[in-house]
């Protein structure tokens, strides 16, 4: 009789159906919108996983992202989806390490590791709803039921908005501000609205030689940063970026690492201070190795998060279980939101849904209004 009850669970958790959901929705911001990838930033685009089993359980995802999203979408409905259907959507390390392993000729990183991610956090919400619990609570327990979020401000390119748009963070109560600039003068403007106690990062997206990365970190000591976020081209330098530490800058990387053994990499080198697992780029499970891996290391983790779907509820859920990391927020207002307030941090801080598996289902309406391609479908047959 129990064997018979565990088959039959086993065939309700049997995944029949994957969709995928792209969605642009505009936003406020005072500054100049920059072309990605050939594309104008003129909508924050978001592309959503669907998953469903045999016995109607439902788990969403989010995979990155922005400018690519229409590959990453290719990916999935192409390769990732076919290969889903009819596997026990209870086996999230078997599914994700099994896409991993099967998908590996098309690239460790990149559009593919975004599709698996997507189906990570799918499947880990569905886990959470299946067993009536918060994903924080599958993933050891809430230490804080509310987080501080620091503002992650888009590039301004110019001193005196950037200084501006920092202090209006600042003023909305946000508890450190992160910048996205590559010219000095603006991330000292920056330092001086803010004033010299304020937390202040600066993000440059891997711009600079290690010879370059070293003097722009003299330039920047006057701004008294807590990190300087991936200065060297390729991210892959780990010496490199190890030697801009060792001249004294606090260094954060890892958003554009795709794997656990990636980081492990990093570690190795001693090249960085914050390592930073982008959930929608690497999944749950993967974070959590990275979690394992920067303990032993002594490397504190701070999660990237340039996302506003399931991809930030997860992230809000593993920071949940940290003891001090704060929660990234891009410092953008949107037109509309997908999950209700659930993405907001009105005063720099955010809240944990109450729902089970990521708390909260996207608002249908919201997705069908903002949909940017349609929707990608596949299922069993059977």
């Amino acid at each position: 009789m129990l064997h018979e009850a565990g088959r039959r669970m086993t065939r309700d958790l049997a995944i029949t159906r994957v969709s995928t959901h792209h969605a642009g929705i505009p936003y406020a911001y005072d500054g100049p919108r920059h072309a990605v990838g050939g594309q104008g930033w003129t909508t924050l685009d978001m592309l959503l996983v669907r998953i469903e089993t045999a016995g109607g359980l439902v788990g969403w995802g989010e995979a990155f992202g922005h400018g690519g999203i229409p590959a990453t979408k290719a990916a999935l409905d192409t390769l990732v989806a076919p290969w889903l259907l009819g596997r026990d959507a209870s086996q999230i390390g078997a599914i994700t390490d099994g896409l991993s392993k099967a998908m590996h000729l098309f690239g460790r990183n990149g559009p593919l590791t975004y599709a698996i991610a997507g189906v990570d956090i799918a499947l880990w919400d569905m886990a959470g709803k299946r067993a009536g619990l918060p994903l924080h609570d599958l993933l050891g327990g809430a230490r804080r039921r509310t987080l501080p979020v620091y503002a992650s401000l888009l590039r301004y390119g110019d001193p005196a908005r950037t200084a501006r748009n920092a202090a209006a963070a600042r003023d909305e109560g946000y508890s450190a501000v992160k910048l996205h600039e590559i010219d000095p003068a603006g991330v000292l403007a920056a330092r001086e609205a803010l004033g010299p106690d304020a937390v202040l990062m600066d993000d440059v997206n891997c711009p600079w030689t290690v010879a370059e990365a070293l003097e722009q970190a003299r330039l920047l000591r006057p701004a008294a940063l807590h990190w300087l976020e991936e200065p060297v081209w390729p991210p892959e330098d780990v010496a490199g970026l190890a030697r801009v530490r060792a001249a004294g800058a606090m260094t954060a990387a890892g958003e554009n690492i795709g794997t656990a053994a990636g980081f492990a990499a990093l570690f190795e080198a001693g090249a960085a201070d914050v390592a930073q697992p982008s959930v929608a780029k690497i999944g749950i499970t993967e974070t959590l190795r990275v979690l394992a891996l920067a303990a032993a290391a002594g490397v504190r983790v701070v999660p990237h998060c340039a996302y506003f779907g399931p991809g930030y509820l997860a992230s809000l859920h593993l920071v949940a279980t940290m003891a001090e990391a704060p929660l990234e927020r891009l410092w953008v207002a949107l037109e509309a939101s997908p999950f209700e307030a659930w993405l907001e941090a009105p005063g720099g801080v955010a809240s944990l849904p109450p729902g089970p598996g990521l708390g909260c289902d996207p608002d249908p309406s919201i997705l069908d209004r903002y949909r940017r391609s349609p929707t990608g479908e596949t299922r069993s047959q059977a």
